[in-house]
C-alpha cells in the first residue's frame, strides 16, 4: 500500500511541475509564434516590393525594426529553451527514480513467485489448512491465501502501470530533447539573419553620413509638414465638435446640459454608445485586418539620426496593397477631409470620441452615414516610390488624442 502511494506522489508531483513548467513554456510558445508572424510581414511589406528610389533613412528604419523583432525573438527562445532544460533536468531525476523503483518492485514480485511456485502443489496448500489447530485458525489461513493471491495480482498490476509511466515520461524526454534543439537550430538562422541585416545597416550608415546634413534637412521638412497637417485635423475635429453641437442643440430645442469648449454635447443614445465603446479598450478590432505598426503614438526618438524626435499622433501601419480600412466600431460619419495632394481622411464619432482612418485612396462613405464594426470604409494609398501602403490611425476624445494601441487588440 505504501508502495502505491508512493508512485502515486511521485506521478502527480511530476505532473504539478510539469504543468507550472507547461504553463509559462505555452505563453514564450505563443510570444515566439507571434514574433515570427511579424517577421514573415517584415519581409513581405517592408522588404519584398522593389522600390524605384532607393531611400536610405526609410530603409534604415525598416532594418531596424527587423533587426529589433528578430531580438525579441532570440530572446524569447532562450527563455523557451531554458525552461525546457528545466523540464528536462526534472524529468530526467523523476525517470530515474521510477526506474529504480520498478527494478526494485519487480525483483520483489519475482522472489514473490519463486516462493509461490516452491509451494505451489495443491497437495502443499491443503496440508497448510489441515494442519490448523481450529477452525478459526484454518477460516484465517484460507483469508490469508485468497489475500496473497490478491496482492500478487495487483503487484503484477502495478507493474504493468509502472512500466507504462516510465515509457510515458521516457517519451516525454525524447520530444522536449528534439524540440529544444529545433528552437537551438532556429536560434542560429536568427543570429545569422540578423548579422546580414546588420552588413546591410551599416552600409547604409555609411551613405546616410556622405549626405547627412542633405538628410536632415528633408526629415526636419517632412517633421515640419507632418505637424501642419496634424494642426490642421486638429482644427477641424474642433469645427465638426461644434457643428455637431449646434446640430444637436437644434434638435432637442436647447434641452441638453451645455459642456466644455470642444467636447461634444451628449444625447443619451450618444452616451449609451460611448459607454459601449469604453467597454471595449483593448478589444477593438484593428483598422486594417493586415498589417504592422512602423510608427508608435507619442513622441520618440528618431532610429536613424539620434537628437531629432519625431511625434507619432497615432499608429502608421504598413499593409499589402490594395487592403482597405474599416471601422473599428460603429458611429457615425463626422467628415471626409481631403488633402492637397488628395488623400482622405474619414473620422467617425464614437459618442465623444471619434476614430480617424488617414491616408486613403479611394473612400465608400459619406458625411452623416451611419457606420456599423468592420464596415469598410475606403482604399488604403499606395505610395508610388516607397510602394508602402500606410494607414495612419488617430484615436481621439473630443478633442485629446489616445493611444490606439491601448485601444485595439493585442498581435
Amino acid at each position: 500500500m505504501k508502495s502505491n502511494k508512493f508512485y502515486i506522489s511521485i506521478l502527480i508531483l511530476f505532473l504539478s511541475v510539469f504543468s507550472v513548467f507547461g504553463q509559462t513554456r505555452k505563453q514564450l510558445e505563443a510570444q515566439r509564434k507571434k514574433l515570427n508572424k511579424e517577421i514573415k510581414q517584415v519581409n513581405t511589406l517592408l522588404f519584398n516590393e522593389i522600390k524605384k528610389e532607393k531611400n536610405a533613412v526609410d530603409a534604415l528604419k525598416d532594418i531596424f525594426q527587423k533587426i529589433e523583432v528578430r531580438t525579441q525573438l532570440i530572446s524569447t527562445i532562450h527563455l523557451e529553451a531554458a525552461i525546457l532544460s528545466k523540464e528536462i533536468t526534472a524529468n530526467q531525476m523523476k525517470l530515474t527514480k521510477l526506474s529504480d523503483k520498478l527494478v526494485r518492485l519487480k525483483k520483489d514480485y519475482a522472489a514473490m513467485i519463486f516462493n509461490s511456485y516452491k509451494s505451489r502443489s495443491q497437495e502443499s496448500r491443503t496440508m497448510f489448512l489441515l494442519s490448523s489447530q481450529s477452525f478459526l485458525q484454518a477460516y484465517k489461513r484460507l483469508g490469508y491465501m485468497k489475500q496473497y493471491t490478491s496482492f500478487r495480482k495487483k503487484q503484477g498490476e502495478d507493474i504493468g502501470e509502472q512500466t507504462t509511466t516510465v515509457q510515458r515520461l521516457n517519451d516525454s524526454l525524447i520530444l522536449q530533447k528534439t524540440l529544444k534543439d529545433s528552437l537551438i537550430v532556429f536560434e542560429t538562422g536568427q543570429q545569422k539573419q540578423i548579422e546580414l541585416d546588420k552588413i546591410n545597416q551599416e552600409k547604409l550608415i555609411t551613405v546616410i553620413k556622405k549626405n547627412e546634413s542633405k538628410y536632415k534637412k528633408a526629415l526636419r521638412n517632412k517633421i515640419k509638414q507632418e505637424k501642419r497637417v496634424t494642426l490642421k485635423i486638429d482644427k477641424k475635429i474642433r469645427e465638426e465638435i461644434a457643428r455637431a453641437n449646434r446640430i444637436a442643440k437644434e434638435k432637442e430645442k436647447n434641452k441638453l446640459k451645455r459642456v466644455k469648449k470642444n467636447e461634444f454635447i451628449l444625447t443619451p443614445e450618444a452616451k449609451a454608445l460611448a459607454a459601449k465603446f469604453e467597454l471595449n479598450k483593448g478589444k477593438l478590432p484593428w483598422p486594417v485586418n493586415e498589417g504592422i505598426v512602423v510608427r508608435k503614438f507619442g513622441k520618440q526618438p528618431h532610429p536613424s539620426f539620434p537628437g531629432i524626435t519625431i511625434n507619432g499622433s497615432g499608429l502608421h501601419i504598413v499593409t499589402r496593397q490594395g487592403k482597405e480600412a474599416q471601422a473599428i466600431f460603429s458611429g457615425s460619419v463626422l467628415n471626409v477631409l481631403v488633402s492637397s495632394e488628395g488623400r482622405k481622411n474619414v473620422l467617425i464619432q464614437h459618442g465623444n470620441y471619434i476614430s480617424s482612418y488617414n491616408n486613403l485612396e479611394n473612400v465608400y462613405v459619406s458625411r452623416g452615414e451611419k457606420i456599423v464594426t468592420n464596415q469598410k470604409i475606403g482604399q488604403i494609398f499606395t505610395d508610388k516610390i516607397s510602394k508602402k501602403t500606410t494607414l495612419i490611425f488617430v484615436l481621439f476624445k473630443n478633442t485629446m488624442r489616445l493611444n490606439p494601441a491601448h485601444w485595439i487588440l493585442k498581435r
